[in-house]
């Protein structure tokens, strides 16, 4: 190259940007080696970036942690509130919106989701974290649910419990989406239809 021709400068990504960069990057590690493999460092190397800027965002493993389970919550929250939108205001739609919604969101996320969830599990701060958002998401399905009958919150509980780990199953290929899609649904409304009594 001669002294007159210069690189081509690199462009710097915004904050926003940068932070999906680096999610996405996280992602895919996750789905290639594990969560165990999950840290800042790596991260970093497989981002192209320095390990300051990787710090600069999350801070330790917990927060990177942390942070894909926002990313998929908010994902999952989107489908989820789309999808009640659009349904009619029946028992068995808002009860199959959320079976499907559920399931869709764990299988679009991939394997990786069950790594990350019980890797949150791994610090009090992070199960607090996950508690936090099962208590909103149940708090939705509440809403939707409540004009059908009456929700016991060991019912709700129970209800999530069973979407997560037929979600799961579904993930790993053990059964199909649909299988898991409709034994949620079943779930859901046996626990709508005991409030009815």
């Amino acid at each position: 190259m001669s002294s007159s021709e210069s690189p081509t400068p690199r462009r710097r990504l915004s904050r926003e940007d940068r932070l999906r960069q680096l999610l996405d990057v996280a992602w895919q590690l996750v789905r290639d080696e594990g969560t165990e493999a999950l840290t800042l460092g790596r991260l970093a190397e497989l981002a192209g970036v320095t390990k300051p800027v990787v710090y600069d965002h999350f801070v330790t493993r917990a927060g990177l942690l942390a942070a894909l389970y926002e990313d998929f919550d908010a994902r999952q929250d989107r489908v989820f509130a789309n999808a009640i939108a659009a349904s009619s205001a029946t028992l068995e739609d808002r009860a199959w919106v959320i079976a499907e919604s559920y399931v869709d969101c764990v299988l679009l996320q991939g394997r990786e989701i069950p790594g990350v969830i019980a890797a949150l599990s791994s610090s009090p701060e992070l199960e607090a974290l996950k508690r936090q958002y099962e208590a909103i998401f149940l708090d939705k399905c509440r809403a939707a649910l409540s004009p059908f009958g009456r929700l016991s919150q060991a019912g709700l509980r129970a209800m999530l419990g069973a979407a997560e780990a037929l979600s799961q199953a579904a993930a790993s290929g053990e059964i199909s989406r649909e299988e898991a899609q409709q034994e949620l649904l079943a779930t859901i409304l046996a626990m709508v239809n005991r409030g009815r009594v």
